[in-house]
């Protein structure tokens, strides 16, 4: 009865393997009881407080909340395994989907400029990430690095929208693959597509084969790591040679007239098209979230996301070249731009390959978001700020089964019901927020240490850090509210500078890294901080509507559900080190003892 039965007699009791109860999900002392629950309601501004503060450990990541998993994933991948990763995660929809329309509209032959913008920004992000990943490889990826040196909150706030954007993403990708799929069958792409009166516009328009894509992907993800990694080592291999093909055969048909004018929406255009089309690089964070099941993360991380990111440029700048080369930009179709581009210039059949290799691409970039957000979802049910029953990791499989189905099966409903064209104008701002936010992150850790960094030397980080952001928030509003002035540029281009200037000379390092580190520091970062802001700076307005819509959202789960429960876990995890230390004699003054705790990101004096 009740999912329990007697185990040889003796009277003890054993829960079926399936099922679930109360302490799956809120087994924490805020939920025992509704007095309880209240009492933690009232005590909230004393919480959060403390976990806006409260700044977590790296042994804390690596032992003890890699514990909570009960099993441990297991270590199968290699830089070689990273490398296709990152190439599967990136060559995807965005350079099928977005390529033609920010050409067309945006950007025209200029728009290799726009992917160099991009891929640049993308590649300082790549560092800082090598970095965290390397000296802290656990599942959590950003999460798991902003929880460190920014704190509980920040970090709560960045893992919800990075869910949202893979979400968001691998939907808009299952749409796409139907699309490719109709192509491919010389179908009309809204062939399979089935139209529910019904239901409102904008939703009612079905899509079954997306659904059936994200359960066949699912069952690869929930099986094996390194299963997923050789299916996607193979599918790469084969969308590579594609992409070869287009490269190639297109040039044979190229004509270097189409490339006057070169920028006919001068630089404001390329920038506009590089901030949509820095989807195209959204997803290598999601290798970083493998380094768990790494070999030898020191060395397979740096070698393999970078790696994936020089490959993934170039392999964007020659696409586009190719394409602008064989059609005039105004003449380049915006839904399907290389295959109309090859049906132009004559060579119909090859919009065949374009469609194969397309849904290659779109694949291998629905499998790695598919293990990265599960991965992402594990470790921030960890720390129980999501429910643990989502940190449970198979013992047979090695692979976070519950936290992969129910991340699928939420993409497979949005991908169900949802139009593309809304799902790809829920563009990058997410991502790029929280790649600003790692940016930040490594500076901290670079020049914070708690308890060794001095007083004077913590402010001087605090204002140079201030006035780095805040100066690219200055660059990124005048960017988009003036037209054609440049005087504002002359004030917060060299204030950026100068405070760069003052955080590499005036605050001394108190951390080298241990195994690999970013170069150029504080340059890099600063520079990855200040790209990144000026690219939210060229995102619509309706974007910006729905991260407020969705952070207000996270903040509400987060203050009623998320902060008690990763309260009362920091708590207990605290009173069992104590006794631990106190049975070990190790007992501070006064019987006190070190709870082992950082108290802040920028604690008080």
């Amino acid at each position: 009865m009740g999912g329990a039965s007697d185990a040889g007699g003796g009277g003890t009791m054993r829960r079926r393997a399936c099922s679930c109860s109360k302490d799956d999900f809120l087994p924490e002392e805020s939920f025992r009881s509704w007095g309880n629950y209240w009492g933690a309601l009232k005590d909230t501004p004393a919480r959060l407080r403390d976990r806006v503060l409260t700044r977590s450990l790296e042994a804390a990541e690596l032992h003890e909340v890699r514990a909570q998993s009960q099993h441990e994933m297991k270590r199968t991948l290699t830089w070689w395994d990273l490398m296709w990763f990152g190439i599967g995660a990136v060559i995807g929809a965005g350079i099928f989907v977005l390529t033609g329309l920010e050409t067309k509209e945006e950007a025209g032959p200029a728009v290799v400029l726009s992917f160099v913008v991009s891929g640049i920004s993308a590649m300082l992000s790549v560092f800082c990430y090598t970095e965290f990943a390397v000296e802290i490889p656990v599942a959590g990826g950003s999460f798991a690095y902003l929880r460190v040196e920014l704190g509980d909150f920040m970090a709560f706030i960045a893992a919800g929208n990075i869910l949202l954007e893979y979400m968001i993403g691998g939907a808009a990708v299952a749409r796409s693959w139907t699309s490719y799929f109709a192509t491919l069958l010389n179908q009309d792409p809204q062939h399979f597509v089935i139209k529910a009166h019904g239901l409102t516009d904008g939703y009612n328009e079905l899509d079954p084969i997306a659904v059936g894509v994200c359960g066949i992907i699912c069952i690869f993800a929930v099986l094996s790591t390194k299963g997923s990694s050789r299916l996607n080592y193979i599918a790469s291999i084969v969308h590579v040679l594609v992409i070869v093909f287009i490269i190639v055969a297109g040039l044979t048909k190229a004509n270097t007239n189409n490339y006057t004018p070169f920028a006919p929406f001068k630089a404001r255009g390329i920038f506009k098209a590089s901030a949509v089309l820095f989807f195209a690089y959204v997803g290598f964070d999601a290798v970083s979230t493998m380094a768990e099941e790494t070999k030898n993360p020191a060395r397979d991380i740096p070698i393999g996301l970078v790696g994936s990111m020089v490959v993934t440029t170039i392999a964007y700048c020659s696409l586009v070249i190719t394409l602008c080369l064989m059609q005039p930009y105004t003449q380049i179709d915006k839904h399907a731009p290389f295959s109309v581009a090859f049906k132009a210039v004559g060579m119909d059949w090859a919009k065949y390959i374009v469609a194969f290799g397309a849904l290659k691409g779109m694949t291998t970039v629905l499998l790695v978001g598919a293990v990265g957000q599960a991965r992402y979802l594990t470790h921030i049910a960890r720390t129980h700020m999501m429910p643990p029953w989502f940190a449970k990791v198979n013992e047979k499989t090695g692979t976070p089964v519950n936290a992969t189905v129910v991340m699928l099966a939420a993409t497979a409903v949005i991908a169900f019901f949802t139009k593309l064209d809304i799902l790809s104008n829920l563009l990058s701002i997410s991502t790029l927020f929280i790649f600003m936010l790692v940016a930040v992150a490594l500076l901290v850790r670079r020049y914070y240490v708690s308890g060794v960094t001095k007083p004077a030397d913590r402010n001087k980080l605090i204002v140079c850090i201030l006035l780095i952001v805040g100066s690219s928030i200055a660059t990124a509003a005048y960017w988009g509210l003036s037209k054609h002035g440049w005087v504002g540029y002359v004030i917060t281009a060299p204030i950026w500078l100068l405070a760069t200037v003052a955080l590499r000379v005036f605050v001394p390092h108190a951390r080298k890294p241990k195994l690999w580190g970013v170069p150029l520091v504080p340059w890099l970062p600063s520079a990855s901080i200040a790209i990144n802001i000026f690219l939210l700076g060229s995102i619509d307005r309706a974007s910006f509507g729905r991260f407020g819509i969705w952070t207000g959202f996270l903040l509400l789960y987060y203050f009623f559900f998320g902060l008690h429960a990763s309260y009362d876990t920091a708590k207990e995890s605290e009173k069992a080190k104590e006794w631990k230390k106190i049975e070990e004699g190790n007992a501070g003054p006064e019987g006190g003892v070190n709870n082992g705790r950082e108290a802040s990101a920028i604690p008080s004096t």
